[in-house]
């Protein structure tokens, strides 16, 4: 008689009635729409908890979306494709790939993973003007224990190095193209790893639970770190990511917004930035709906004003702009712009200026106002041309 009294998968059912309370019982939420959220934040962590546990072979990698659509965490960035590969500091990998035509593309090295007390040490961050690519677009990169004379395109694996992370970047959804990626540990290549026997399932599972809390609670944990101590309705000035994405500097802060008032963002367009985008997240440290809303914008999606000057319109009611950010009802969250692919260190004249209006004083408030408009026949097909960009994206 074959076993089964649901031992195997207790753990992670129990882990998941512990995770509906955790969601169900954080502090901001207060309506039904904030609980039902939670909900769907839910299904999403569980999703991406089962592919992280069952694709945990350091010996035989392969990348992983870690987050998307329906995976979302850490107020992920509409215009980024995440990959990551568990990896392991004593064996070298072989990463082949092509490089497509979007705005940036990066590689870092994780030790450690997030935690509700900790972020991971970035052992090495870089993007790919530091590697060297064929005219075709192809590329081999090596990552490895320390050698000598390892020739081009191979990079030190530091003690401790457990992830491999990938970052793909639109700034034109409709016209750039994705590249390809793959990764393969070298020491094992030919070979074929273990059949999962069932004591290594019931460690799966139990594993999934404990990545599903451990990111639950890490993620509600995260914003006290970086937002929530910053004045309502204000923005910081560009500073370097946290995490060690050297080319990378943000701009973060918290709206809290009534239904006829609108938060106008305005940020001069950055040459020296070839990505620059803005998004919007909920309280739940995640983006807002970017399919089929206009909760973010790259610096080639928005409307940029003769005075090199881009001005965002946050709200709830529809202002009638080309650049107007929606908050799909909520009327708290979390705003941030990232620039990408920096070669200069950004100053507060290159941040952003952050104003809160009444939504009917807009056209005396923005100097563009009448150029700017939008009718809703041009609104709709800007939201078609996000959901059929997204569905190719998806596609790859």
């Amino acid at each position: 008689m074959i076993e089964n009294e649901f031992s195997l998968t207790r753990p992670f059912a129990d882990a998941i009635v512990e995770a509906e309370k955790l969601l169900a019982g954080a502090p901001h939420v207060k309506t039904e729409q904030d609980l039902l959220e939670a909900y769907d934040y839910l299904a999403g962590s569980i999703r991406a908890s089962l592919q992280m546990a069952w694709a945990y072979q350091r010996d035989f990698p392969y990348f992983t979306a870690s987050t998307g659509p329906y995976t979302k965490m850490a107020l992920d960035n509409p215009d980024t494709l995440y990959f990551n590969a568990n990896i392991r500091d004593d064996r070298e990998y072989l990463v082949t790939g092509v490089r497509g035509t979007t705005a940036d593309l990066s590689f870092q090295i994780l030790n450690g993973d997030y935690s509700p007390v900790v972020v991971p040490d970035s052992l090495a961050a870089f993007d790919d003007r530091a590697i060297e690519i064929g005219e075709d677009g192809r590329f081999e990169l090596r990552f490895g224990p320390a050698r000598e004379n390892p020739g081009p395109n191979y990079f030190v694996l530091g003690e401790g190095s457990s992830m491999l992370v990938v970052r793909e970047v639109y700034s034109d959804w409709a016209t750039e193209r994705r590249g390809e990626i793959r990764i393969q540990c070298v020491d094992t290549a030919g070979q074929a790893p273990p059949v999962p026997d069932r004591a290594a399932l019931t460690k799966r599972y139990g594993v999934t639970g404990k990545i599903l809390l451990s990111r639950l609670k890490t993620f509600l944990a995260f914003p006290k770190w970086f937002y929530d101590d910053l004045p309502v309705n204000t923005m910081t000035e560009p500073r370097s990511t946290p995490g060690g994405l050297t080319t990378q500097f943000s701009s973060a802060g918290h709206y809290e917004l009534g239904d006829e008032e609108a938060m106008v963002v305005t940020v001069p367009r950055c040459a020296d930035a070839p990505y620059q985008g803005i998004q919007l997240g909920s309280l739940w440290y995640i983006s807002l709906d970017y399919i089929n809303h206009q909760t973010s914008l790259t610096a080639d999606q928005a409307r940029v004003d003769p005075d090199g000057k881009i001005r965002f319109v946050i709200s709830e009611r529809d202002p009638g702009v080309a650049n107007w950010l929606e908050r799909t009802g909520h009327d708290r969250g979390y705003v941030q712009i990232r620039w990408q692919r920096l070669a200069r260190d950004l100053g507060p004249d290159d941040g952003p200026v952050v104003e809160v209006v009444k939504v009917d004083e807009l056209p005396d408030r923005l100097p563009y106002y009448s150029d700017a408009k939008v009718t809703p026949e041009q609104w709709a097909a800007r939201i078609a041309a996000r959901q059929d960009a997204v569905a190719a994206r998806m596609l790859g």
